[in-house]
């Protein structure tokens, strides 16, 4: 179903958070789901997954995870500070210890100059780390294409903020 390189980086999350016992959270606006999707294809993820928040609207980011309506007006929802409050504010509305955050512009309309098609903000928190951002720009390669190159950077992010 997914990409050999996406289903091994999730088949490699699920054995060592499983071994770690650690409890994963996902935000998702542009992929909708994608991240939760790969991390439970695979068998024992129901071990390390507890829940994911599809929050496509800004509407749903406000309410099932917490973004203030100021930032959304500030910095719009494609943004640093959007990211980071999805991604902590899934720690805060679930069991996780860590998540991932998304929210881009998949295309292939919705883009400006300032915030092009391809453009998405992931973040990753963790209990008791600072949260890490990672600003992508995929470029305009097709909307499929963004919200796999999506789904691969959120799982290294997972890895990444995993690290002791």
């Amino acid at each position: 179903m997914w990409p050999t390189d996406i289903e091994e980086t999730a088949r490699r999350i699920v054995a060592d958070f499983t071994g770690r016992k650690l409890l994963i959270a996902t935000a998702e606006s542009c992929t909708a789901g994608l991240i939760a999707g790969a991390l439970t294809e695979i068998a024992g993820s129901s071990n390390v997954f507890d829940r994911g928040f599809v929050t496509y609207s800004n509407a749903a980011k406000q309410q099932m995870i917490g973004v203030l309506p100021e930032t959304l007006k500030a910095h719009g929802a494609v943004s640093r500070p959007t990211a980071i409050e999805m991604a902590e504010g899934a720690i805060a509305h679930s069991a996780a210890d860590i998540s991932v955050a998304v929210t881009g512009i998949a295309g292939p309309g919705g883009g400006s100059e300032e915030k092009p098609v391809g453009l998405v903000h992931l973040a990753a928190a963790r209990k008791g780390h600072e949260t890490l951002h990672r600003e992508m720009r995929y470029g305009d390669i097709g909307r499929s294409a963004v919200r796999l190159a999506t789904v691969r950077t959120a799982l290294e992010m997972l890895i990444e903020q995993s690290a002791d």
